[in-house]
């Protein structure tokens, strides 16, 4: 099938293998520019683009697709079918009208649950058991096209976000390819408009915990903002990353820092947390324990 796939970061990267290794004629990749990055802020491709360009696929990098001349474009590539994943634009009407067997979204959650920009987050942000990946009929709104696939997965106590990243990325080229090849058959289902619920952006000032909460709440937070931006507190007035914790059922003033078994453990509203991996300002990342024995608590210390 002449395909058009449509992704930028790694998510994408996986699905765009699949289609490649099923035999798929992908006639060209569509991805956001390329952005500066590091410290020399060096103009660097996104992933997509670099195992595009491994293919000898042609790659193009539109500021916007609402353009005349883009929509023009890709009218000209005469594609059958789209495939979008993690591309970072909303595709508009013209777009969607353009191949015959539509534009579908391999879509990092089951919906209607969790429409938007950052699903996978949002998802251990509020602790949930379960999530999965949606293959969707793109339409006008933001994830709210008709679901063709669904594939559900536990999401572990301690799992984090990049963790299950990693391996919704995998699953979701698994689907996309078996939905492609029942495309034909597939019966399109309606979303639930009264199940719907919005995944927004992920921003760096989530991160700050607040310890009068419980510490299942703490610890989903650290979890869903790893790796970025990562739950933080201030220690001595520094600011510190907190990457990993574990639950632990201990009593005690919310935000007092204790030494319990060897372990650097912070008191929450309800039970405690060990901080089993750390970063301090201007550091590198360790184990709680490791800080410890590089900086004995004071009594009563309180984290911020």
């Amino acid at each position: 099938m002449r395909i058009v796939f449509m992704g930028t970061p790694d998510f994408a990267v996986p699905s765009l293998e699949a289609l490649l290794k099923a035999g798929h004629d992908v006639i060209a990749v569509y991805c956001q520019p390329d952005k500066p990055k590091g410290r020399g802020h060096k103009l660097l491709p996104p992933p997509v683009k670099e195992l595009a360009l491994k293919h000898n696929i042609p790659v193009y990098q539109p500021v916007s697709l609402r353009k005349p001349e883009a929509i023009e474009e890709l009218r000209v590539l005469q594609p059958e079918l789209i495939v979008v994943a993690a591309y970072g634009k909303i595709l508009p009407v013209d777009v969607l009208n353009i191949p015959p067997r539509g534009c579908i979204n391999v879509h990092g959650s089951l919906l209607p649950k969790y429409r938007g920009a950052a699903p996978i987050q949002w998802a251990v942000l509020n602790g949930d058991a379960v999530t999965g990946v949606t293959i969707q009929q793109m339409g006008e709104g933001v994830d709210t096209g008709d679901m063709l696939s669904k594939a559900e997965t536990a999401i572990g106590e301690n799992e984090t976000s990049g963790e299950l990243f990693d391996r919704l990325m995998v699953l979701g080229a698994e689907l996309l390819i078996d939905t492609i090849e029942k495309l034909d058959t597939i019966v399109p289902e309606p979303q639930d408009e009264s199940q719907a619920t919005h995944a927004s952006m992920i921003s760096k000032e989530m991160g700050a915990i607040d310890w009068t909460k419980p510490a299942q709440a703490i610890h989903n937070q650290v979890r869903g903002l790893n790796p970025w931006p990562a739950a933080f507190c201030t220690v001595d007035g520094k600011r510190m990353k907190i990457f990993r914790t574990q639950v632990v059922s201990a009593q005690g003033e919310p935000g007092v820092v204790a030494n319990l078994n060897g372990e650097m453990t912070v008191f929450c509203g309800e039970n405690a947390v060990q901080l089993t991996e750390i970063q301090p300002e201007n550091g590198k990342r360790m184990r709680g324990s490791d800080y410890l024995r590089g900086h004995p608590l004071q009594k009563d210390t309180k984290v911020q």
